[in-house]
């Protein structure tokens, strides 16, 4: 095992056994490497590894904490992952929302309460009749996320956000290109929150698997036309 390996591991167990806990300052680097019987320089780059998937906190002029290991914090390591992914990868993270996202509005169906399954159906009355592309994307982003939140479990509810910016250019891309993008965009959300409203749990998630598998036809089909290439322009 490489040295630098070594030290994210003991730090891991470390926190594991309790030795650091969320928000605990880490002993300073001499004592820690002392500690762990590692040279400095393994420690520092353990350290900015660490760092750099949110488990440690490292403040400048104050030194390293341990992060608060919620799963939002730890998630956001994979929403840089979706960030960097060509167009033509995008379809496997709808392939991943198409099954995460039905079970959280199946979740979120149960588990919601009167007024906050209520205020989803104001959220949609917001847009009027003739939305914006973006109007209508941005609206769509909070639909979906009040839903994941809903579902009351915060890993289920942080794997969705996560894909939410990434998947943003393609939301706008087609409601630009397909003519009946928006309608059926609205419709579908319509029946997601109405089978919400009377506790059908399954007919929700139902719809939900409809509405994103939409969304990768679209793309598929689009893809397909562009013979395989990334079929959407640039930010």
């Amino acid at each position: 095992m490489a040295l630098t390996d070594e030290a994210i591991e003991q730090i891991k167990q470390m926190i594991l056994g309790g030795e650091l806990r969320p928000g605990d300052r880490l002993p300073r680097e001499a004592e820690l490497s002392a500690a762990l019987g590692l040279s400095r320089n393994s420690l520092r780059e353990a350290v900015r590894a660490l760092a750099l998937i949110n488990v440690l906190d490292v403040r400048q002029g104050d030194g390293t904490y341990v992060s608060s290991l919620e799963p939002g914090v730890m998630l956001d390591a994979v929403t840089f992952v979706v960030d960097v992914q060509r167009d033509d990868s995008l379809l496997e993270f709808l392939e991943v929302r198409r099954l995460l996202e039905p079970a959280a509005t199946s979740m979120a169906t149960t588990r919601m309460d009167d007024a906050e399954i209520t205020a989803l159906a104001d959220l949609l009355d917001e847009l009027g009749p003739d939305p914006t592309v973006e109007d209508l994307v941005a609206n769509d982003q909070e639909f979906h996320r009040r839903i994941a939140l809903g579902s009351g479990n915060s890993v289920l509810a942080s794997l969705i956000e996560s894909f939410s910016g990434p998947l943003h250019r393609a939301r706008v891309w087609r409601g630009l290109t397909q003519e009946s993008a928006t309608t059926r965009t609205l419709d579908e959300h319509r029946a997601i929150q109405q089978a919400m409203a009377t506790r059908r749990h399954d007919v929700a998630r139902a719809w939900a698997e409809v509405h994103v598998a939409g969304v990768e036809q679209w793309l598929r089909s689009v893809s397909a036309d562009h013979g395989g290439a990334g079929p959407l322009p640039p930010d």
